[in-house]
């Protein structure tokens, strides 16, 4: 019913001297370099965003906030609010940060918040963490709190229907949960 051809084994390109040919992501030799991306199906999403970075040699003193993606590879003092955030193995915040992505490697001494936290194996964490979702990697340190949860809006009035004197917290009541990480608590 179907007929199939044999088509003839590759044979070794005499101009490369080699029989494996290239992988597609990997620029050809002797092929320009500008190239490579437009094989690959053009930029990579990260780079279409726009990441900035603070390289590992500067120092910046200050709130920084915007909606864009930053990668932290130098120091920062002061609170960070974006949309992505990146502390690298070589970066420090001193300061609350805030994002709806944190992924930390280096070091952060204050209150992290954010949809989606993790901490890979060379992270240093001192403060409390907010977040929907909670990563640590063995390895990593981190000391303070964990609220594990939706970021709220600012406190609203307390609900009437809770009765006075009740210590056990109504039914279906969504507020973090508090863990406390902390030594000797």
């Amino acid at each position: 019913m179907f007929n199939k051809t044999k088509s003839p084994a590759p044979q070794p390109r005499s101009d490369t001297g080699s029989a494996i040919p290239p992988l597609p992501d990997l620029p050809t030799p002797g092929a320009p370099a500008a190239a490579a991306p437009a094989a690959r199906g053009g930029p990579s999403p990260v780079s279409q965003r726009g990441l900035s970075t603070l390289s590992s040699d500067l120092q910046f003193d200050g709130n920084i906030s915007g909606a864009g993606d930053l990668q932290i590879d130098g120091a920062i003092k002061g609170d960070v609010r974006v949309g992505r955030l990146i502390v690298g193995e070589t970066g420090a915040v001193e300061g609350g940060v805030s994002a709806d992505y944190v992924e930390v490697r280096g070091r952060i001494v204050g209150n992290v918040s954010g949809k989606q936290v993790k901490l890979i194996a060379t992270a240093y964490v001192d403060g409390d963490i907010t977040a929907e979702q909670l990563s640590i990697d063995i390895g990593a340190y981190f000391q303070g709190r964990v609220l594990q949860g939706r970021r709220e809006a600012p406190a609203a009035a307390p609900k009437p229907s809770t009765a006075a004197g009740s210590s056990a917290p109504p039914h279906g009541d969504d507020r973090p949960q508090v863990i406390d990480m902390k030594p000797g608590a």
